[in-house]
């Protein structure tokens, strides 16, 4: 491994060391990933005490709730092949929850309010009791839907967060529908088999991947020893993956790519869907300092925004996070509960970032610009107000540059000649951008959102 941030390795094996020690915890795996490489990655302690077997970045640990980043992404590909829509009515794929106890509520969940947590759905599924000593949940989706009129929705839509890992079982039941697949089989077919995530899956697992499970343990009561947490059957959708800090590694960077200079595309996922994911939706605390966007969340740390998932079930504890402007991120994973796996996670990400920010930047050629677009490059003039923008061919994109705007516009072909589309996160994002030209071919004008802005043509200098 190469780079500024495997530089830091002695730096993150003493942050993850101590970290384990300070909170007693039987051992941790975890890495920091820089771009599209896992740049640092190790374990500290036990994966299992008993045996002596040593925490290790091939060692499975449950991610729970992080599976919830894998079931947003089956979403969005399925919205994306336009099987679905973000803002159908959960009861459009699932009509059992019309028999709810609270029809009215429900008829207002959509697929879009449960990917982020805003649909007022109850928390957990019919029945759930997670303090007995055997844990008990429901983790089938048709069992719980066969008790619809145990399913309510206390609050209404869009008044505050409100977790709910029984929506997330919803939602990948809705995969299973809109896909005619079992939702891990369509995990497996659609996101996992091309990422190369070999080490990440659901129970049952070969014999090969179960010998390297780590043990769940419990936190400590009166003695250093721990006890095996008991066995929590979790359901799928919601948070039933096992997986590993190299797998995991390559989840986060798959994620990140979609920040890149030029951003990665991917046959799992669209960088712009990707981007959409990641985008905060609405502040889930009034100091403003957590969000909540697409089945991930954001915490703001000083001037970093993490976008990041945690997970946390009887005996494990997880997080993933990255920094979209820097491309780093981290995966902790942990066996055991009485740590914040977040607070490792943003600590080792941060040390990574640091180092990114101290190197000196890689400088690439140039991207050509396409034939098609050199014609519409260059000043325009707004006649009512006398101010000038720009249409420039930078870092791989054609975008549009207003003074009203710190970040350039990117355009997208709309599907016909000189017709673009405004990229998301600006006022004019969807709106049409279309050049004008005359019958020779030269262009005039460019007509962007609702106003018509003259092209400046270049004057020929007189011959000396």
């Amino acid at each position: 491994m190469a780079g500024p941030v495997a530089g830091g390795a002695a730096e993150f094996e003493a942050k993850l060391a101590t970290f384990v020690k300070e909170n007693r915890l039987a051992g941790a795996a975890a890495g920091v990933v820089h771009g599209d490489e896992l740049a640092w990655a190790s374990g500290v302690g036990f994966a299992d005490v008993e045996s002596r077997r040593p925490a290790g970045p091939d060692t499975l640990y449950r991610i729970a709730s992080i599976t919830k980043t894998f079931t947003g992404t089956a979403i969005m590909q399925l919205r994306d092949a336009g099987r679905l829509d973000l803002d159908d009515a959960a009861v459009q794929w699932l009509p059992e929850l019309a028999g709810s106890g609270s029809p009215d509520a429900t008829g207002r969940i959509t697929i879009r309010r449960l990917l982020s947590h805003e649909s007022g759905l109850m928390s957990e599924p019919p029945g759930t009791d997670f303090a007995l000593l055997q844990p008990r949940y429901e983790g089938v989706a048709a069992r719980n839907l066969a008790r619809a009129t145990e399913i309510n929705a206390p609050i209404g839509p869009n008044q505050q967060p409100k977790y709910s890992n029984l929506g997330y079982q919803l939602l990948g039941e809705i995969v299973a529908r809109a896909s005619g697949q079992d939702y891990s089989a369509y995990l497996q077919q659609e996101v996992l088999t091309p990422l190369q995530m070999t080490e990440t899956g659901f129970d049952p697992m070969p014999d090969s991947m179960a010998a390297r499970r780590a043990t769940a343990y419990t936190q400590r009561t009166f003695s250093d020893e721990l006890d095996v947490a008991p066995d929590l059957a979790d359901g799928l959708a919601e948070g039933g993956l096992w997986s590993t800090v190299s797998d995991l590694g390559r989840w986060v960077s798959f994620h990140l790519g979609a920040h890149a200079d030029q951003p990665r595309e991917s046959s799992v996922l669209g960088a712009e869907t990707l981007r959409e994911m990641h985008k905060p939706r609405y502040l889930s605390d009034e100091s403003w300092t957590e969000a909540f966007a697409i089945s991930w969340y954001a915490v703001r740390k000083g001037d970093v925004i993490w976008v990041q998932h945690s997970g946390g079930l009887h005996g494990f504890t997880s997080n993933a996070c990255f920094d979209r402007d820097q491309k780093v991120g981290a995966v902790v994973l942990l066996n055991g509960r009485i740590a914040d796996a977040s607070v490792l996670a943003m600590e080792l990400a941060g040390i990574g970032r640091r180092l990114v920010q101290a190197s000196p930047p890689v400088i690439s050629a140039p991207e050509p610009t396409p034939e098609e677009y050199k014609p519409l490059l260059g000043l325009y003039l707004l006649p009512a107000m006398g101010e000038l923008r720009r249409v420039e061919w930078r870092d791989g994109a054609l975008v549009f540059i207003s003074p009203n705007y710190a970040e350039p516009m990117p355009l997208r072909p709309a599907g016909e000649p000189d017709a673009f589309v405004v990229g998301l996160g600006f006022r004019d994002s969807g709106e049409l951008a279309r050049f004008r030209r005359t019958p020779d071919g030269r262009v005039t004008s460019l007509y962007f959102g609702s106003a018509t802005l003259l092209r400046l043509a270049p004057v020929d200098a007189p011959a000396g």
